[in-house]
Order: C-alpha cells, then structure tokens, then sequence
C-alpha cells in the first residue's frame, strides 16, 4: 500500500523538483520522430476532415426527406390557404364590406396567421442539432494526444 502511494506521487511528479531525462531505446533519430509525427498529424488531420465530412452528411441525408415533405406540406397549404382567403373575402363581399376592404381584413388576417407560424418555426429551430458532434470529440481527443505526443 505504501508503496502504491510513494510510486502515484511520483507518477503526477514534483513540480519543484528538476526534469529527469528519460531515455528511449528508439533507433529512430531526432528528426526521424519528428518526421514520423508530421506524418501521423497529417494523417490524423485528413481523417478527422473525411469524418466531419461523412457526419454532416449523414446529418444532412436525414434531414432531407423531412424538408421535402414540409415543403410539400406548405405548398399544399398555401393553395389551400388561398381558397379560403377567396371564401372570407367573397363572404365579406356577400354581408355588405366593399371588395377592397374585404380583401384586405382577408389579407391581414391571413398574413398574421403566416407571421405567427414564422416566429414559432423559428424559435423552435436549432441549428446546434446539426453540428458535429462526434468530430468535435474526436477533434479534443486528437489535441489532448498530439499535447502528450510533442512533451
């Protein structure tokens, strides 16, 4: 047990105390493993680029068929929404109100129904869903290990 806590305190190290030279039994010289890790970073920096890539794309491909169908959905409603605009201005028209003014109260009416729905739609988005978050990760990772990697 004691000697469990004697060789954890001299894992996390004295920071008063000089550095200690660690020797490798390497054959690779100086420039070799420098070289070696240039490569690595490159490697691991095309990788995390290719894996951005393929989840913004998958985040993309399942996003995709939603919006064709709320676009399909809004353009069904507004052919829909402009029958019924007709129909309040035609009853408008019927008990009384002259044309112009009965389009109009239609018009707003409608219109703000159509701002209402903007300012829900955009409240309710989240465009932090969308970010990669694996590759963030991955990324913090990739840093943590080129710090230990460059000591």
């Amino acid at each position: 047990m004691a000697e469990h806590a004697a060789s954890s305190t001299s894992d996390t190290g004295n920071l008063l105390a000089p550095p200690q030279l660690v020797m490798s039994n390497d054959p690779r010289s100086l420039g070799e493993m420098f070289a070696d890790l240039t490569r690595e970073t490159r490697t691991l920096v095309h990788q995390e680029i290719h894996l951005a890539k393929t989840e913004l794309s998958q985040n993309a491909s399942r996003v995709v068929p939603s919006l064709k169908m709320i676009v399909a959905g809004v353009l069904i409603t507004y052919g829909g929404m402009l029958a019924i605009v007709a129909g309040v201005v035609l009853g408008l028209i019927a008990i009384g109100l002259v044309a112009w003014v009965a389009a109009l109260v239609g018009g707003l009416v409608i219109a703000g129904t159509g701002y209402a729905l903007v300012r829900a739609g955009m409240a309710s988005f989240r465009p932090q869903d969308l970010k990669p978050r694996q590759t963030i990760e991955t990324l913090k990772e990739d840093a943590r290990w080129l710090r230990t990697q460059t000591r």
